[in-house]
């Protein structure tokens, strides 16, 4: 079981911008699928970006339109923890962000889990606030 713990949420206008990290621990693998989701009162929980890490550290990275170009997922494998750079955030884009993971992962691809969430592991969720 993989424990995940997000961290650098919080206030900031309209423009700016946040880094989120996901720290994960407990049972870990180099070849995983791991994504960030969010998710705000009334509506439904939303893929944002994710990574596929496979052998020899070969990676893939994927995001939903709405975000190309202002956010960047990354990892760093040395310490376990997954990240998310906002760049240009959004009124809109106030929500509760998770993290999610699935570990050790042996398919070639994970683009599909943005879209049905099918991670094993999930944070407890960082809350982005953005003002207008």
């Amino acid at each position: 079981q993989v424990h995940l713990t997000e961290s650098g949420g919080g206030s900031v206008q309209a423009g700016g911008s946040l880094r989120l990290s996901c720290a994960a621990s407990g049972y870990t693998s180099s070849r995983s699928c791991m994504g960030w989701f969010r998710q705000s009162p009334g509506k439904e929980r939303e893929g944002i970006a994710a990574i596929w890490s496979g052998r020899s550290g070969i990676s893939s990275i994927y995001y939903v339109d709405s975000v190309k170009g202002r956010f960047t997922i990354s990892q760093d494998s040395s310490k376990n923890t997954l990240y998310l750079q906002m760049n240009s955030l959004k009124h809109e884009e106030a929500a509760m962000y998770y993290c999610a993971a699935e570990m050790p992962y042996l398919a070639s691809t994970c683009y599909e889990k943005l879209w049905d969430a099918g991670f094993g592991s999930w944070g407890q969720g960082t809350q982005v606030t953005v003002s207008a």
